[in-house]
């Protein structure tokens, strides 16, 4: 494929990608002892499952915000019925900040780019709530041009990182010349919450959730010499799934932030994935749908939801290793995820390419969030047709 062909599309590109954690690293082993402690519960019941399912998650360690000096700071946090939003507000809001600028300072220096090239910030979380918006926090902190045109995504879930992503798309192939910052940022802190056997559902939350940020420059037609496209972004769609909206429920209350999911949810992924990636599919006209020839960048919800659509799309092991590795090394870390999925995704292509074998130019970018809402990208990799 000839150098012409790849870079002058008029397609959207990502061109880097970067990501920042808190320093708090959680290893899974140790994670329930220390959060029973911390929270002052000795229910010997609810231990038990919190075990059970941090060995499920398969998550190994996770980044996080929470630390013994902000629960000596805000003890209230780990009791229960205590109005706690604005001492939760007041973390999260500086902790997003801070992660985001160090995931957006990171992308910036692997693009070798110029923060003064940069025309639009989108920014997505679901772990902050203020007037002005994080965007503008992420934009002083880095000391942005007071012009650049600003995007805030909030709320979104599990799906902000591809949402953004579909959104930062529009924006760069409708702005010739124009690059995007994409940043997510979330932190569990705006959930956090002591065990309590009539929540047990919050358990999953406290075996799979992780914290940390993610962004990526995107842009159309690279500059050969100096910008290096990782993905083209070919066609994007965002679809939700009618009378679902309470199976991802989240509420903000005046204890931070309450979470049910529904059990049936890996389910619901599985009956409807792949129609919806069918219909991408077909947008584009490509009519080649053996799944096995496409690459696979998914958003690890959680294992379950990873093994059905391993199941119900007949891919092999390998397929979804990415996403599994992000899973396994970060946790289930909201909008940020995909990120850490794509950059597994180039790692693997790298160990691919270095055996001698080929990964594959076309596949997806997905993920699963409130709504139910499916966001999905049919991209293009061009690390395949670059030397790495």
């Amino acid at each position: 494929m000839g150098e012409e062909c790849i870079l002058k599309g008029g397609k959207a590109t990502i061109l880097a990608l970067g990501k920042a954690f808190p320093h708090q690293l959680v290893m899974q082993e140790y994670l329930v002892d220390g959060y029973f402690r911390d929270t002052n519960c000795d229910n010997l019941e609810l231990k038990q499952k919190l075990s059970r399912l941090c060995k499920t998650t398969t998550v190994k360690t996770r980044y996080v915000v929470m630390s013994e000096e902000i629960l000596k700071k805000y003890p209230e946090l780990a009791v229960e019925g205590i109005p706690t939003v604005t001492q939760r507000l007041e973390i999260c809001n500086k902790a997003v900040t801070q992660m985001a600028i160090e995931a957006s300072k990171a992308c910036i220096k692997n693009w070798g780019g110029s923060l003064s090239d940069i025309t639009h910030l989108v920014y997505v979380s679901s772990s902050e709530a203020r007037l002005p918006g994080g965007d503008i926090y992420l934009a002083t902190g880095l000391g942005m041009n007071p012009k650049t045109q600003r995007t805030m995504l909030y709320f979104v879930g599990c799906s902000g990182g591809v949402a953004g992503l579909r959104v930062a798309k529009d924006i760069a192939e409708n702005n010739p010349g124009s690059r995007v910052l994409l940043t997510t940022s979330e932190t569990t802190i705006i959930g956090f919450k002591p065990p309590s056997a009539d929540r047990p559902y919050d358990l999953v939350g406290v075996a799979l959730f992780g914290d940390g940020a993610g962004a990526m420059i995107i842009g159309t037609d690279p500059i050969v010499e100096t910008e290096k496209p990782l993905f083209e972004l070919h066609t994007a769609v965002q679809e939700f799934l009618p009378d679902t909206e309470k199976k991802i429920d989240g509420r903000l209350t005046e204890e931070g932030i309450s979470f049910k999911l529904a059990r049936e949810l890996p389910q619901i992924i599985e009956d409807n994935v792949e129609g919806f990636c069918d219909r991408l599919m077909d947008v584009v006209g490509y009519q080649n749908k053996d799944y096995n020839k496409l690459f696979w960048a998914v958003h690890p919800g959680g294992p379950a939801i990873l093994n059905r659509i391993e199941k119900r799309l007949d891919l092999l092991p390998e397929k979804l290793n990415a996403s599994r590795r992000a899973l396994m090394d970060y946790g289930n870390a909201s909008s940020n995820t995909i990120v850490y999925v794509l950059e597994y995704m180039i790692e693997e292509g790298i160990k691919i390419r270095k055996d001698g074998g080929e990964d594959p130019e076309f596949g997806f970018i997905l993920a699963f969030g409130p709504g139910i809402t499916f966001e999905g990208i049919l991209a293009r990799n061009l690390c395949a047709s670059c030397n790495s």
